[in-house]
This record gives structure tokens, C-alpha cells and sequence, in this order.
């Protein structure tokens, strides 16, 4: 259905947003990639765990609803390298919830060096973490960057030339 009658803001909140999931094994440049998507977007990118002790912060000095409402200004958000560290089960539900929030209505990004059926080793709650693969992929771009790390096939090549 075309909506060029409708003013350009109105057309912009009728789109449906969605969500990527960049997978893959670490030093694939999904990070480098991602900063790209910073041009001309209000995007906010942050590590998972800078995202959670953020929010551990900001609940020890109870502006954890405040924080939340500064997040929802943004029309994306990169959640860079779920699976690199474990979560405590404070920040596993900190993060649902930031995911959930979003998930109907702007974009998220996440990248994982994990396939999904590994994220039990981060999320410790398994009815969360499967809720929050429920949350994230539903109607997501699943994209996987590979098992080959660019930096290694640098390496690689520079020892080849000596």
C-alpha cells in the first residue's frame, strides 16, 4: 500500500521496523560494520555488558526508569557482543527488558559470537533466555558473518610475504 499522501513523519511511523542478529565467530567485523549504521540515526551502540552495569548503576541510585525513557529516544540500538560474557541473573533480566521493550516498537540490533542454542551460558535462566530469542528474532534478519576471523587471515597473509 503506497502512502505518499501522507505527510513524510506520518509515512515514517507506519513502517514496520526490524531487528538483525549478526552471528558468528569473533573478528568478523560485525562492530566495524555496525558503526556504519550510525550516519544520520539517532542510534545508541554499547556493549551488552556496558548496557547491564549501566542499568546496575542506575538502579543503585534509582533512576533505572529514567534510563529506560533516555533509551526509547533512540531509533536504534546496537547491542554489541551478547555471548562474550556470562550475565548475573540482574543483568540477564536487565537486558530482557530493554529488549523486550523495544522489540514492537523501534530496531535492535545485537551481535553474538554464540548460536542461539549456546546463549544458556549467558543468560542463566532458561525461560528467560528463551523468551528473549522469542523477543529478538521474531521477524529479525538472521545474518551469520562466517567462522573465518579476518584478523587470523591477516596474519596469515603478512607471515605468507616474509
Amino acid at each position: 500500500m503506497k502512502m505518499r499522501w501522507l505527510h513524510p513523519s506520518v509515512r515514517q511511523k507506519k513502517r514496520r521496523t526490524r531487528s538483525s542478529i549478526l552471528t558468528g565467530t569473533p573478528s568478523h567485523g560485525r562492530s566495524a560494520c555496525l558503526a556504519a549504521c550510525r550516519q544520520k540515526r539517532r542510534v545508541r551502540f554499547t556493549t551488552a555488558a556496558a548496557l547491564v552495569n549501566e542499568l546496575v548503576e542506575a538502579k543503585q541510585n534509582n533512576q533505572v526508569r529514567k534510563l529506560m525513557m533516555r533509551w526509547q529516544k533512540y531509533e536504534l540500538i546496537v547491542r554489541d557482543e551478547v555471548g562474550y560474557v556470562p550475565l548475573a541473573d540482574i543483568g540477564a533480566e536487565f537486558l530482557f527488558q530493554v529488549i523486550s521493550d523495544r522489540a514492537e516498537r523501534a530496531a535492535i540490533i545485537v551481535t553474538t559470537n554464540l548460536p542461539f542454542s549456546e546463549w544458556t551460558t549467558v543468560f542463566p535462566n532458561p525461560r528467560l533466555c528463551k523468551a528473549l530469542l522469542d523477543r529478538i528474532t521474531d521477524r529479525a534478519h538472521i545474518i551469520d558473518t562466517g567462522t573465518e576471523s579476518f584478523r587470523f587471515r591477516r596474519t596469515l597473509e603478512r607471515s605468507k610475504k616474509r
